[in-house]
């Protein structure tokens, strides 16, 4: 099966009944049809008819090596510029269809898995079968169009241990037992956005320093594997109403803990286990990071010229292009936006071949840019909440305008050459942005999307080059 269309995504997913809990209750029927699900994958759906669009199939798709059949481009493993090129076109215009709000769109993970299965040689240095099954993964998940959720962090017990704490249950995801069957792990994993409605869920490591190499795993298993169970947050879905909710009705992704109720992981699904060292050597010699982040500033971009693009659009609708204060927020949205391109295309342009023969993107650039837009992105959410001040806070609803009340909110709610139907739609697009629980956790996972921050910082000092630069400070000191 080639690059498959929306229809087929749902389908696919809805057979599956994967084991689904939100406040409680276990999720029946099809998961599409679920309030809390559908918004989301009926949005997912429609990238996946995007990339056979007739105007677009070319671009977004290419040959696979083996079929010949269209398969996705983020599957595509980059031997050129050019491939490199494709792939960022690809990765935009699903962005932009999502306006840069999902984050947890198939490239993300397709890249991932990508870029970890042409270092797959690594694995071979516990079993060449873990190598094997890496690669097979790949393979199978390009030629049917997988999507995958992953998770590598622990529950937050008690974050100065790492989480883990003296139990006779585990609470963080270990492997308890090894059959001939396979492994055995028992335990919790948080957090895997879009639990639930994807194909398979890949775990790795959890970058734990607990010393014990029973958390030191690697697998992916179908997301209706026997013991699995998604446990949902609070959703952040208010209603289909576009008018109402122009994100969350569409963008909503959910967040999940996975539990693995004593899981059996055929060995045929295991990449490594008990292996710190094969952990890390894995993560830090491929291309992982580079092109994780390459996709991820891709979207990012795509994201802050929207938030540039509403800022000037509230602008306009409220008459302020001529205070002062409004054109130095605005410039300061658009020294934002061009920092990031600059970042990307910096990176792109000392883009080198690595030991797997991937076109690899500059890493230093890309960490400059995951550093930044943590900060960014809600100092962008804070400029649109001061430019509509007061005005956010009384927003006709749509059922207002089908009341006895229109002729009063046509006048009273008119905006500077818009009509009062127009200016409340872009404010309720800045609430839903910026305001509700949907903004709001939007605003928290660009803050920790890549990890926590400090830490990213940490990888920034620890990992960029300056030698040459103390070089230049101590030729002038000896002259």
């Amino acid at each position: 099966m080639p690059a498959i269309s929306g229809e087929q995504y749902l389908s696919r997913i809805n057979e599956m009944q994967p084991n689904v809990w939100i406040r409680g209750k276990k999720v029946t029927g099809k998961l599409s049809d679920h309030p809390d699900y559908k918004g989301a994958m009926q949005t997912k759906a429609s990238l996946y008819d995007l990339q056979l669009h007739p105007d677009l199939i070319e671009k977004m798709t290419f040959p696979s090596p083996l079929s010949k059949e269209p398969v996705g481009i983020s599957f595509l493993q980059p031997k050129t510029k050019e491939d490199l090129e494709r792939r960022r076109y690809m990765m935009n215009v699903w962005a932009r269809k999502t306006l840069g709000m999902m984050g947890r769109t198939p490239d993300y993970l397709n890249t991932v898995l990508m870029t970890l299965a042409t270092a797959s040689p690594i694995l071979t240095k516990q079993e060449k079968s873990f190598s094997e099954n890496l690669l097979r993964l790949y393979e199978h998940a390009r030629e049917h169009d997988y999507s995958f959720t992953h998770s590598f962090i622990n529950p937050q017990v008690n974050r100065s241990y790492q989480n883990e704490k003296p139990s006779t249950e585990p609470i963080a995801a270990k492997v308890i037992a090894k059959t001939s069957d396979g492994l055995i792990v028992k335990g919790a994993r948080l957090l895997a956005t879009q639990g639930g409605m994807t194909d398979e869920v890949l775990i790795f490591p959890s970058g734990s320093k607990l010393g014990d190499d029973d958390y030191a795993f690697s697998f992916s298993i179908p997301t209706n594997t026997e013991g699995l169970k998604f446990i949902c947050r609070e959703s952040f879905y208010k209603g289909d109403s576009a008018f109402n909710y122009p994100l969350s009705s569409r963008f909503h992704e959910m967040e999940t803990m996975i539990i693995f109720d004593n899981v059996l992981v055929p060995w045929d699904r295991v990449f490594f286990h008990n292996r710190q060292d094969i952990a890390y050597e894995l993560f830090s010699k491929s291309s992982f990071t580079a092109h994780a982040l390459h996709q991820v500033v891709i979207r990012q971009i795509v994201k802050t010229e929207f938030i540039l693009g509403l800022a000037q659009k509230m602008v306009n609708s409220l008459d302020l292009s001529d205070y002062q204060h409004i054109k130095e927020k605005i410039s300061e949205m658009i020294i934002g936006l061009e920092t990031m391109k600059a970042l990307l295309e910096r990176a792109e342009l000392h883009a080198k071949e690595d030991q797997w023969g991937t076109i690899t993107p500059n890493v230093h650039p890309l960490y400059v840019a995951i550093n930044t837009f943590p900060t960014l992105y809600p100092r962008m959410s804070e400029i649109l909440q001061l430019i509509g001040a007061g005005g956010l806070m009384a927003i006709p609803a749509e059922e207002d305008f089908q009341s006895e009340l229109a002729d009063d909110i046509d006048n009273y709610f008119q905006g500077n050459a818009c009509s009062a139907v127009e200016k409340t739609k872009l404010f309720r697009l800045v609430w839903d942005l910026t305001m509700s629980s949907f903004g709001t956790r939007q605003t928290q996972y660009e803050r920790y999307f890549f990890g926590d921050p400090i830490k990213l910082a940490g990888t920034l000092y620890n990992g960029y080059p300056r030698d040459e630069y103390i070089r230049q400070v101590e030729d002038f000191l000896s002259s």
